[in-house]
């Protein structure tokens, strides 16, 4: 082989110890809600206290990915990814051998600094191994992994708290690391495309500030008040660190953001419709659990089940959805995804509570639908739109605009939905929006839904002028 020739041999053994590896994040993350009510048992703590087993993880992980992808393109993806897994696999097994809730909770934070290692730079590692005609399909397979975590983790979760304990959720993530680690150590490129020592610690310390303080105040200002003075100085300060991060981005030769990556227009604009597709997505898996079982009077176990439709559609469809783009291109594609998340979001406005468990599936479906067939060619489009040297960035990039996504949108569809079912439920109504008539709840979801739609509808907007733009002007890449 050329030695300018890259070596496609072995992308499907990427792939595969990259599925492994992702399984320590989505089935983890899915399968140890479950055991928080067990906690609190186990360990005579407060919900309040006990919830901080996931916050620890999610807080850890987001805002150490940026660093991480940072770190795979100035050493080479594949030691940081292994040693990420190695991490996860330590962390993990300690969590299980946690004595009491505070060694938990702090054992979680090895464990998410080892997820974030590893997932930070799938989407990189991906890019790589497989030819770029090839890109949608790979990133389209992914998705599809992803959901197969999500579907299982609850199921498997489930029986081992029926039949074991708590602790076998987290020893649980051992044999995919045992499975990911001789995979990838062996068919992993090592590429070290990177400026060598040089590493930009200032900004990684202020971005992880900064992201820090966002999540913190999304996380708590769901729980109290988004005008609550601490909330507010949360995200003043949060606001005021991320301008100081993009000043020293600006200013430093090995930033761990390249702020010219920006400048291409498909890279900054595919980003922000992932960040608008991920407010979109979280709806569901923030309103739709309340209104299964508190509307619609469902059992968890029945209600876990219902809520299975949204990820089989999309892990179904994705690598459907990433061969069309390789054929057909990213834009028509992921059009069509935009189009099926504003057609959910306006079925979904339409539940009340006489729907039947088909009409609530024949509503969801599109969501489930929707977001595989749009993420596969919008990833394809961000990872093909920057050179190899910041791949590792791009990945990372992918997961914490995930997570900016899903955290703003809870926070603004949580307030949304609670303030519109506290308008329907009366002035002198001064109760949790959970506890609230069924009617007031089924309105205020009907309402939040119609924002959902309207975020559907500008991302959709800004495809087609995207579309437009491209056909007015030179040709740019698929």
């Amino acid at each position: 082989m050329p030695m300018n020739e890259v070596d496609y041999s072995r992308k499907w053994l990427v792939m595969t110890a990259i599925g492994f590896a992702s399984f320590l994040e989505t089935i983890d993350s899915s399968a140890i809600t479950l055991a928080l009510p067990t906690m609190v048992n186990v360990f005579q703590a407060n919900f309040a206290l006990v919830q901080w087993v996931v916050l620890a993880f999610v807080l850890t992980q987001a805002t150490l990915m940026l660093v991480m992808g940072r770190l795979g393109d100035t050493f080479g993806k594949k030691p940081i990814f292994l040693i990420g897994v190695v991490v996860a696999m330590i962390g993990a097994t300690l969590c299980g051998f946690a004595p009491d809730i505070y060694w938990l909770i702090g054992l979680r934070v090895i464990q998410a600094a080892g997820v974030a290692m590893a997932a930070a730079l799938m989407f990189g590692i991906v890019a790589e191994a497989f030819p770029p005609e090839e890109r949608g399909m790979a990133m389209g397979t992914i998705g599809a992994i992803v959901s197969i975590g999500v579907v299982i983790g609850p199921i498997v979760g489930g029986l081992l708290l029926d039949f074991l304990s708590w602790r076998w959720l987290l020893f649980l993530n051992v044999p995919f690391g045992l499975l990911a680690l001789p995979i990838g150590l062996r068919n992993i490129p090592h590429r070290r495309q990177g400026s060598g020592g040089r590493f930009d610690y200032l900004g990684s310390l202020i971005f992880f500030l900064s992201l820090a303080a966002f999540l913190l105040a999304t996380t708590f200002g769901q729980r109290t008040s988004f005008v609550e003075p601490t909330i507010l100085l949360l995200l003043g300060g949060a606001l005021l660190l991320f301008l100081l991060f993009l000043l020293v981005e600006s200013k430093v030769p090995a930033p761990v953001v390249d702020l010219h990556l920006f400048r291409e227009r498909q890279f900054s604009l595919n980003l922000l419709l992932r960040f608008l597709s991920f407010i979109i997505f979280v709806s569901v898996s923030l309103l739709l659990p309340f209104y299964l079982q508190n509307m619609l009077g469902f059992e968890p176990r029945m209600v876990g089940i219902l809520l299975t439709v949204i990820p089989i559609g999309f892990g179904g469809i994705a690598p459907v959805a990433g061969t069309l783009s390789d054929r057909l291109g990213v834009r028509p594609v992921a059009m069509l995804g935009l189009g099926l998340l504003l057609l959910g979001s306006a079925a979904v406005s339409t539940l009340n509570a006489d729907t039947t468990i088909l009409g609530y599936v024949l509503r969801v479906i599109p969501f489930g639908l929707g977001m595989g067939i749009f993420q596969s060619p919008n990833n394809s489009a961000i990872m093909g739109s920057v050179p190899s040297s910041r791949l590792g960035m791009a990945s990372s990039l992918l997961s914490v605009i995930r997570t900016l996504g899903r955290s703003s949108g809870v926070a603004i569809l949580g307030a949304l939905w609670a303030q519109r079912v506290r308008y329907h439920s009366g002035p002198s109504y001064g109760g949790d929006a959970t506890l609230a008539p069924i009617p007031a709840q089924v309105a205020g979801l009907q309402e939040a839904f119609w924002g959902v739609a309207a975020v559907a509808l500008v991302a959709l907007a800004l495809i087609i002028w995207d579309r437009w733009q491209e056909r007015a002007g030179p040709q740019s890449p698929r």
